[in-house]
């Protein structure tokens, strides 16, 4: 939307408002400011009139008529000084709400772009009304000569039921696309599309996932959202959950007892990934029960990311010692059901301040403790993201503290192939990891191959 690092030129950008050279950008999820615009422009309003619908960026010749406007510091200091890059992306997070977001404006040349603050959020009977309308739930007819599109089959029977996720991890981009104020349907509009779905040709009685950004988080709620929005010196989950927050264990599991009763429904799984932090403390033990007891497929997703603390707080995680909490709870609650489930773990490597001997100690945790993950993303600096701020500055911008950042590929290399030393083809990586680190006596523990897969726990 704004002057935003980009990784693939590996530069500092104009808002892609800009370079497209299209009259507005509308970001977020974008319902309300289509229909907006649709509106207006069907009532005669000049496209350029249009400066004062949320959601919306415009680029104009000044700042004229826009209330309370923020200006950031301009395309061309961002672009020279990262510093004021930092300053800049501090501005823009500080404005990143709904409810006390103030307009912004960055001076690119002779012109301006301005970003109207984000659209407010949906209430429950508009998010229905979304939902509730006749979509096909099928791929244009045009890929049909393509043989369909493959990637819809997992999700062919899934269903979305909140947006927005108030944990704002650093490298996550929901934050400023969706926002950390969930918005939920009602359960009505839920059960109506199971049924819906239930009653279409090929299904065979499993809804794959009821979930959104963090699948534990439907019906959350807190009291300051439609007040003041979110907090803007205050985090919903990090260190801990903010005593404000209401997860909405009591909706949630209101709708999965709905959903069983509906006799065409043989199995309901949780397959969006959950906040484990939610899971740990006696408030979730319902939850986590039913969710033990009849919701998991075998496999649980969750995203402990990392094992370092310093990592961990750049990413706005939680600790290490809240995961380990989580999954002795998890074995508790599976062992007390007579159940053999595991976790499927997401491990990002290669995050700004993790050094090669951070990347190797999480590989001997993990090694440790038998698991093998297949998930590792490779970490890419998303724009605009606070990570991904931190990747082109190399500083903190909420301290401007200088921070570590494997930039190099073959670093990168290295440390994903730690994380999985289990494929043959990491074997090379590995084994220059350990000669870098000094420590080629530990090549035994990982390079061990033709062994039998064993599952992620």
């Amino acid at each position: 939307r704004l002057a935003h690092y980009d990784y693939w030129s590996d530069s500092v950008r104009r808002s892609i408002l800009l370079d497209s050279k299209a009259d507005m950008l509308v970001y977020g999820m974008g319902e309300r400011q289509v229909l907006e615009i649709a509106r207006r422009l069907d009532k005669g309003d000049d496209i350029d009139s249009l400066s004062d619908i949320r959601g919306t960026v415009v680029v104009r010749n000044s700042t004229d008529g826009f209330k309370d406007c923020v200006t950031i510091p301009s395309l061309e200091e961002v672009s020279s000084d990262k510093d004021k890059f930092n300053i800049s992306h501090n501005m823009i997070y500080a404005e990143a709400d709904p409810v006390r977001g103030r307009p912004i404006a960055q001076a690119c040349g002779a012109r301006y772009a301005i970003q109207l603050p984000p659209a407010m959020p949906f209430t429950p009977p508009e998010l229905d009304r979304i939902y509730d309308l006749p979509y096909t739930r099928e791929y244009h007819p045009s890929y049909e000569a393509r043989g369909g599109i493959p990637g819809l089959e997992p999700v062919r029977f899934s269903i979305i039921s909140h947006r927005g996720c108030p944990g704002a991890c650093n490298f996550c981009s929901i934050y400023l696309h969706q926002g950390r104020i969930v918005q939920s349907r009602s359960i009505e509009s839920i059960v109506k599309e199971v049924r819906l779905i239930a009653a279409r040709t090929g299904f065979r009685g499993t809804i794959t996932d009821i979930g959104g950004p963090t699948a534990n988080l439907y019906g959350a709620a807190c009291e300051s959202w439609s007040k003041t929005g979110a907090c803007a010196g205050k985090l919903c989950l990090v260190p801990g959950k903010c005593e404000k927050l209401d997860p909405g264990y009591r909706q949630t599991l209101k709708l999965w007892r709905e959903i069983r009763r509906i006799k065409e429904v043989k199995y309901l799984f949780v397959g969006s990934g959950v906040r484990y932090d939610l899971l740990t403390e006696d408030y979730s033990n319902a939850y986590m029960r039913d969710l033990c007891e009849s919701h998991i497929s075998g496999q649980l997703k969750v995203a402990p990311e990392h094992s370092d603390r310093t990592v961990l707080r750049l990413m706005n995680k939680p600790d290490f010692e809240v995961y380990e909490k989580f999954t002795k709870r998890f074995r508790s609650f599976n062992e007390r059901l007579g159940k053999r489930q595991f976790l499927v773990n997401y491990i990002i490597c290669g995050h700004p301040g993790s050094r090669l001997e951070d990347t190797l100690k999480l590989a001997l945790y993990l090694e440790k403790k038998h698991i093998h993950p297949e998930q590792v993303q490779d970490f890419i600096p998303l724009p605009m993201t606070i990570s991904g701020c931190m990747y082109y500055t190399e500083k903190d911008p909420a301290t401007g503290e200088a921070i570590y950042v494997a930039k190099g590929l073959k670093e990168r290399r290295m440390q994903r192939a730690l994380l999985q030393h289990d494929n043959p083809r990491n074997k090379k990586y590995v084994l220059e990891a350990l000669k870098e680190l000094n420590v080629l006596h530990l090549s035994g523990k990982f390079l061990h191959y033709g062994a039998k897969t064993r599952p992620n726990r």
